[in-house]
């Protein structure tokens, strides 16, 4: 069987997969520029992994981007 691919992420996780700080991930949620996190049970809020993927795709931009 292969590595399990996580579904949800911690913020901490969240950030490293961005490659940053959990401080600058937090930052940029607080401000609006990442989503919230969903609380998935009483005090667990998790990041969806593949939204993640999507906003550092691109997918997740509202009207696409032009280069």
């Amino acid at each position: 069987m292969g590595q399990v691919q996580p579904l949800f992420a911690s913020a901490s996780t969240a950030a490293k997969l961005l490659d940053m700080r959990q401080s600058e991930f937090q930052r940029l949620v607080d401000s609006g520029c990442l989503p919230r996190g969903r609380e998935i049970a009483p005090g667990m809020v998790r990041w969806p992994v593949d939204d993640l993927r999507k906003i550092v795709s691109g997918e997740a931009v509202d009207g696409g981007i032009d280069w």
